[in-house]
């Protein structure tokens, strides 16, 4: 029944590619095709100073030094109605032997109308909105990408994409059904988003709904097999720009169930999130930015003793999920508190407080700097929630158009709150240096 649900499901985001074939059929079709070939090379470089969690003998490296090389070879083929991209990455640390490194990063064909109506399908990089809920994370180095099919409808301001993923563990028939690790965790993904830009007024908003399906269970285990858990996310995201001033808000809520994967067990989910962000311009060459995030957190979040460690035990998660959005752009650059689990598997939530200054003082040059105020929004007891504080700094010069190199630092200054979250002494005082050189020849571009 369920292969049956996900075939008309497939069948019925299809129909709009047999409206884009009739048009391309009966249109007047200048048959000009264009390929072009490009390389981006990223050398990315880090060096850590605490930050990272005890290990079980409550020992802990505080000192984390590396280089890594991204390669990605880009391919691009377009004529009238159809167009074609992928992206062959190569992504390893300086030293390693490279084994499985090699990837396809983007792979999809898309196919459009004069209408606006347009199918694409593929390895696609999806990015929605400001990037907080979908997003690249290209700062991660092997950045996001999914494989869905994507149907739609954009312009007269207009702008509506359904989003279908299915997930498999291999081609097998009877044995690959069951989904938990791959490069996006879940089984089953449906997103509808739509936005919308006011006609001669600087207001653009967007609605978004996603259905995730995720895997509970254990494959082969007759007491607790595998089955599809589904939670929904939902909400929206408004960007206002007048003259110098940018203001943005979004609002979301998380439902459904969650599936724990330590245990393979689901609960239930209660969460939601808003922000509001403020953006003054007054001139090209420097600017302000000031906001605030909420991210519900559980209700109850114990604090285990150092060296202690715990389980997830509540039937109700309320603690926020920013699922596949590019997380290093809105919780500071160091990603301190949803790249790395809080250590009993509750989540106390964040309030990220902040504001910064940048400026662009000479050609080809831009910096900035930006202060964080972090604490969690569950009360704790016998403990402050504050987490702690922290201060970015960025620069960035670009060379030629294709030559650019980019660095930061960040330091944060955690506080006992921290300390007993993310059970380390190194999680109270963390340096981190960061350094990215980016060059991205276009190889040739030939029309036929």
């Amino acid at each position: 029944m369920k292969q049956k649900k996900i075939l008309a499901s497939f069948i019925a985001l299809l129909l709009p590619l047999t409206s884009v074939q009739a048009q391309m059929d009966s249109a007047q079709v200048d048959k000009v095709n264009t390929l072009s070939f490009g390389l981006n090379f990223m050398t990315h470089g880090e060096i850590v100073r605490g930050g990272l969690p005890d290990d079980q003998d409550g020992n802990v490296d505080e000192k984390s030094n590396f280089l890594l090389g991204r390669t990605r070879l880009i391919v691009d083929y377009s004529r009238p109605y159809l167009q074609a991209h992928a992206v062959i990455q190569n992504k390893a640390v300086w030293g390693m032997s490279g084994d499985k490194a090699l990837n396809l990063y983007e792979g999809w064909v898309k196919m459009s109308a004069k209408n606006g109506l347009f199918a694409q399908v593929g390895r696609i990089a999806l990015s929605y909105d400001d990037e907080r809920i979908i997003g690249t994370n290209d700062f991660a180095m092997a950045a996001l990408s999914h494989d869905v099919l994507r149907v739609g409808y954009e312009g007269h301001g207009h702008q509506l994409h359904a989003i279908l993923g299915y997930n498999q563990n291999g081609d097998y028939v009877y044995k690959s059904t069951y989904y938990v690790d791959g490069s996006q965790p879940y089984k089953t993904m449906q997103t509808v988003w739509y936005h919308y830009d006011v006609p001669k007024f600087p207001l653009g908003a967007s609605l978004l709904f996603m259905n995730i399906g995720l895997q509970s269970g254990v494959p082969g285990d007759a007491y607790n097999q595998p089955s599809t858990e589904y939670q929904q996310m939902y909400g929206g995201y408004v960007n206002y720009h007048p003259n110098c001033l940018t203001l943005e808000g979004a609002y979301y809520r998380q439902g459904g169930k969650f599936v724990d994967p330590s245990v393979m067990q689901s609960g239930k989910i209660e969460a939601w999130m808003a922000n509001v962000k403020a953006t003054i311009s007054p001139s090209d060459n420097y600017g302000f930015t000031l906001g605030y995030d909420y991210l519900s957190g559980d209700d109850f979040v114990p604090v285990p003793q150092p060296g202690q460690t715990g389980m997830i035990q509540h039937q109700v998660a309320k603690g926020f999920t920013p699922l596949y959005g590019s997380r290093t752009k809105f919780y500071g650059m160091m990603d301190f508190f949803y790249e790395q689990a809080y250590s009993h598997g509750f989540t106390p939530g964040l309030q990220n407080a902040f504001v910064g200054v940048f400026g662009s003082p000479f050609a080809k040059f831009d910096c900035g700097a930006t202060y964080h105020y972090m604490a969690v929004t569950t009360k704790l007891n016998n403990l402050d929630r504050t987490l702690g504080h922290s201060i970015d700094l960025q620069a960035n010069y670009n060379f030629t158009k294709d030559i650019s190199l980019s660095a930061g630092y960040t330091m944060m200054f955690g506080t006992d709150t921290m300390d007993r979250l993310k059970q380390g002494n190194s999680s109270k005082t963390a340096r981190w240096g960061w350094f990215s050189l980016v060059i991205s020849p276009n190889i040739f571009t030939t029309k036929f």
